[in-house]
């Protein structure tokens, strides 16, 4: 899709990625940008910084996981700019834990990371349809496409919001609606010291196995969103080697799953591992 001239709304926005999202569709030229968060002073912030230019900025408390909240975001939007062309459905975080952690925290987190991109989808797509077309950008992560060694909700979760995408795609891709799910590894965010369970992640938590093939700043991810888009690309891989990771894991599952039990013992050489938690 063309990103410049068209109407944004990014979820998340305070923040990490979808901060990174909202400045650099400000120099896209993007002609209006909503900046959606919980964190009302954030986006006030964030609003204020970057206003003043060419493209209309604004900003919007909303909470994700409310589905009247997502309606109004994306009505709100249509009423004063007339379309929207980009939702940007970004809001997310991170937990540790595995069988052993409470139900109501995967609850919690499956509607964060998958209801909130079905929401977006289920208030945006009759809109973009009426008015030709328009594009979903949802963020999910490398553990969507493959797992997260020491993250059970965040593995499930992730994986829901690919395969999401991917039904969204298959259904409304005739209809003008463009697709693209963003699946980085790990990236320089506030992710990890704003998760509800920060003090009980060893070292760099889930972050550790993520961390990988290196730590990208959000403003290199936005440069690889913002091609990706101009190339009408589903996958949206910053780091390239992920491409390569879900290829062996198509090509023989048994062998890639045996090769993930090896990872984790190196990330949790001392024990307990991420077993130990339930069994010990």
């Amino acid at each position: 899709m063309e990103v410049k001239g068209s109407v944004a709304v990014v979820t998340g926005a305070a923040s990490g990625i979808g901060e990174a999202l909202v400045e650099r569709f400000v120099v896209e030229e993007v002609a209006a940008v909503v900046a959606a968060d919980r964190d009302a002073a954030g986006v006030e912030a964030l609003v204020q910084r970057l206003s003043g230019g060419s493209t209309v900025v604004e900003a919007t408390t909303c909470d994700v996981s409310d589905e009247a909240a997502v309606r109004a975001l994306v009505d709100g939007t249509v009423e004063r700019h007339g379309r929207i062309d980009l939702m940007a459905s970004n809001a997310g975080y991170v937990t540790i834990g595995g069988l052993e952690a409470p139900d109501d925290e995967l609850h919690r987190m499956f509607d964060v990371h998958v209801m909130a991109h079905l929401y977006a989808a289920r208030y945006a797509i009759p809109h973009m349809v009426a008015a030709g077309g328009g594009h979903l950008l949802n963020t999910s992560s490398a553990a969507g496409l493959l797992t997260q060694i020491g993250s059970l909700h965040y593995s499930v979760t992730k994986n829901a919001a690919v395969s999401l995408a991917e039904w969204i795609s298959v259904t409304y891709g005739d209809r003008g609606i463009g697709v693209s799910v963003l699946c980085p590894q790990a990236v320089a965010t506030n992710i990890v010291t704003n998760s509800p369970t920060a003090d009980l992640m060893p070292g760099d938590g889930p972050s550790g196995a993520a961390a990988v093939d290196g730590v990208l700043t959000a403003a290199e991810l936005a440069d690889t969103v913002v091609d990706a888009l101009a190339d009408g690309r589903f996958h949206v891989l910053p780091h390239p080697d992920v491409a390569e990771y879900v290829r062996r894991k198509g090509e023989d599952v048994d062998r890639w799953l045996a090769g993930m039990r090896r990872f984790q013992q190196r990330l949790y050489p001392e024990g307990p591992t991420p077993a130990d938690w339930l069994l010990a």
